[in-house]
Formats: structure tokens, sequence, C-alpha cells
């Protein structure tokens, strides 16, 4: 994908980890919802960092037209670090591989773009065909979210000045790096007039697989940990396993 730099005004980073089956369909829908959304495809481009996969991820990444960087150690902040590294746009929108903005919800993005009071946000979200705990839980999430300002970090958005200034996502965090985040960008943004908007009139369909690569039981014990350990446990690894261990 040829961009002109002078004419980019959106960076779209994609964290990637054994990704194979779905990238180059992301990076595809992702293209055609901005371009569907009046953004020229000169004005974005589509980075996707590779983080140590294992798989064809990289090539299928290539092959679809996005700019591919490698981040050699496996962590979601560090792979996300390095891809708005190389980005060349005012703004930055970090996308999950596993999930599909429509052209709707990128024209809210692109409005709030040009809002002059805007620094960063996120958007509700949706899954299709998932267990209904799941169901619960997300819409649970999705009025935290809106309630609190924060932006899960499959759809995550914001300035790049901001995002550097701040010094990007912490490496202290290997899950939930993006509420820290939300926290950070907020008060950098609040300090100047500045605010995060959470984009929800049209939630973005994104994928449910943990719920089904995961049994209830496994499930269980990791929101046990996560209560047994609240401050340690997005800084420990070990007790990360559900973004961690591959499961594909």
């Amino acid at each position: 994908m040829s961009v002109d730099p002078q004419a980019l005004r959106l960076s779209v980073v994609m964290p990637a980890y054994n990704e194979e089956r779905l990238i180059a369909d992301t990076i595809a829908n992702a293209a055609a919802s901005l371009c569907a959304a009046g953004l020229t495809g000169d004005a974005f481009e589509i980075i996707v960092c590779d983080n140590a996969s294992s798989d064809a991820t990289a090539e299928r990444a290539k092959q679809a037209g996005a700019r591919v960087v490698f981040e050699p150690e496996r962590q979601i902040a560090r792979a996300r670090n390095t891809g708005a590294a190389g980005a060349r746009a005012p703004w930055l929108l970090f996308l999950d591989a596993d999930s599909w903005p429509d052209a709707a919800l990128m024209r809210d993005l692109l409005e709030a773009m040009q809002d002059p009071r805007v620094v960063a946000g996120g958007c509700t979200m949706r899954m299709h065909d998932v267990a209904p705990g799941i169901a619960v839980a997300l819409h649970a999430w999705n009025l935290v979210s809106r309630v609190c300002r924060w932006s899960a970090g499959a759809f995550l958005f914001c300035r790049s000045d901001g995002f550097h200034a701040i010094g990007g996502f912490s490496a202290e965090f290997f899950a939930a790096e993006e509420l820290d985040f939300s926290r950070r960008i907020k008060r950098w943004g609040g300090a100047r007039g500045l605010a995060l908007r959470i984009l929800h009139r049209h939630p973005m369909l994104t994928s449910g697989r943990k719920g089904r690569l995961y049994s209830h039981r496994e499930i269980g014990l990791l929101f046990l940990s996560m209560l047994r350990h609240p401050r340690r446990f997005f800084r420990d690894r070990r007790l990360c396993y559900l973004w961690y261990d591959g499961r594909r």
C-alpha cells in the first residue's frame, strides 16, 4: 500500500501474533471501511507489528498491502509501541487482528479526529454467537467504558503527539495496558482541554474466540486469580495466560 506521507491522516496499527488465518481479511476490511467512510487510500496506512509469530502472519500481511514491522519480545504493549514507532500520520488507530469495524464506525472515527476537543477514544463492541455469560460481560464492559471513558485495546485511537508525549503503552503490563493508557492520555489531554471519546452508535464486531477456546473452568480460574492478585495480575505474564498461550 503506497502512501504519500504529506497526505496521511491516520496510521492503523495492528499487533499480531500467529494470525495468519485472519490478518489478510482484517487488513482488507479496515481499508475498505475507511475508504467507504470517505478517506482516500493515500490518507491512511496500515502497519502490522508481527510479535514473534511462528506462522505466516508477516507474509500474509505484506501480501494484503500492509507495512510489516517486527517486535521480538512477546508482549502486547511492546508490539503496539513498535508498530506506532514507524507510524507517520497525526492520528493512530490501534486495531486488533480479530476485529472488524464497519464504514459507519469509521465515519464516526473521522468525525472525532476532526473535533479539536478530542485527544483519544475507543468504541463499544459486539460479538456473534457467544455464551450468555460472555454477552453479559461484554454489555457490562460497554457501559463501564462509556461511563469511565476507558478504551478497549481492540479499537483505540489517539493523537500521535499525545501518544508520544506520554510514552505510549507501559511495558509494565502484559494485559489491560489500554486501561493504563486511557488514564494517562486523559490526564495529558485534560490539561489541554481535550477529552477521550467513546464511540457508541455503531458497535464494532470483534471475535469471541476466547470464549470458545477456553473452558468455563479456565476462565473462572483466571478471574479468581485476578481477584486474588488485583495489583500484580496484569503485570505478571504467567497469570495472563489467556493472552499469551497462543491458542487460535
